[in-house]
């Protein structure tokens, strides 16, 4: 059964990448990871307000929707809240890269052209095979237009290409007016590979101490859909790797990301929720399925469903959306 794969122009074994999250931050969790089957692993994410905080400066969109600059300060956390400070997190890559077998792919998160383009070359210098961009930017000003959030994604990837050889990929939101014209920019803009969707969580309110609190939600595999239905318009038609990295729980989860053309399948909540162990497991599943189903290798059933190999390409954009408005049935029971 051949399950080997190819993401970023690195060779995998499988399709199931860990993302990033607080289990690539100690080193015998990665090196569990490896062994339990992990075909790379995405390194927990470098913020740019760590970076900015550790020099001593902030960038200027910090004061967006606030009254003063002070204020903005307090809306992130001080240095010492984060786990792993920018010094350490370039060990942490140089030690994963030094301990494992498998591809290792950096994480910065940021959302502006500044100092955290040179930790982009430092972690390349760390040892990292690839890099994967994370720039989650939530616009609040009501002056700054759509042309220019979307210009704001592209000049970061152009600026982080131009800095670094290895491989880069950017995990971009689900919210552009279009999405397929945005993924074909950025590709064009330096991306060796897209990462659909990144996550925008939401922030609640606690009443009593009337303060806006974090609010961590899991995510479950029915939020795979909207990266799932993506990936399958996006395959064979951007000149761009594809990764689906919301919702991926069970090894049908992988067979429906790889189904619809993506390279690699990520996963982060489920290894949290029930153990890194659970790697082993989809992968023993996932062979049993393509045993079963008479598929020798991941390549033979890659992008078989996408929207190109659809005979008719603009029913799968409607079509689809008709059948779940009309596929919902009346209880004849409960109507008794």
């Amino acid at each position: 059964m051949d399950l080997t794969t190819k993401y970023l122009g690195l060779d995998l074994k499988n399709p199931i990448v860990p993302s990033a999250s607080p289990l690539s931050e100690k080193l015998h969790s990665i090196r569990k990871m490896e062994d339990v089957g992990a075909a790379a692993i995405v390194m927990h994410s470098l913020f740019e307000e760590q970076i900015t905080q550790e020099s001593h400066r902030l960038d200027h969109y910090l004061d967006y929707g606030t009254e003063s600059f002070a204020e903005a300060l307090s809306y992130f956390p001080t240095a010492p809240d984060y786990y792993v400070g920018p010094d350490q997190y370039l060990e942490n890559v140089r030690l994963a890269k030094e301990s494992t077998d498998i591809p290792i792919i950096g994480s910065v998160n940021g959302i502006s052209i500044g100092g955290w383009i040179g930790y982009a070359r430092l972690i390349e210098e760390a040892g990292a095979d690839a890099l994967e961009l994370n720039v989650y930017y939530m616009p609040t000003n009501p002056g700054m237009s759509g042309a220019e959030v979307e210009d704001r994604y592209v000049e970061i990837v152009k600026e982080v290409r131009r800095s670094v050889t290895i491989p880069l990929a950017i995990k971009m939101g689900p919210f552009f007016s279009s999405t397929a014209n945005m993924a074909a920019r950025l590709a064009e803009a330096g991306a060796d590979g897209l990462v659909l969707f990144n996550r925008f969580y939401q922030p609640d309110f606690d009443l009593e101490k009337l303060e806006v609190v974090p609010n961590l939600i899991l995510s479950k595999s029915n939020e795979m859909l909207l990266p799932l239905r993506w990936v399958a318009i996006l395959y064979g038609r951007i000149a761009a790797d594809l990764a689906i990295t919301s919702g991926v729980h069970t090894h049908e989860d992988v067979l429906k990301g790889v189904m619809a053309g993506a390279n690699v399948t990520m996963m982060a909540s489920e290894l949290l929720k029930n153990g890194i162990d659970r790697i082993d497991a989809i992968l023993t599943a996932l062979r049993a399925w393509m045993d079963e189903h008479d598929y020798d290798s991941i390549q033979q059933m890659q992008g078989s469903m996408s929207q190109i190999h659809v005979r008719e390409p603009s029913a799968f954009e409607r079509a689809n959306y008709v059948k779940v408005l009309q596929s919902w049935q009346r209880d004849p029971i409960s109507e008794l």
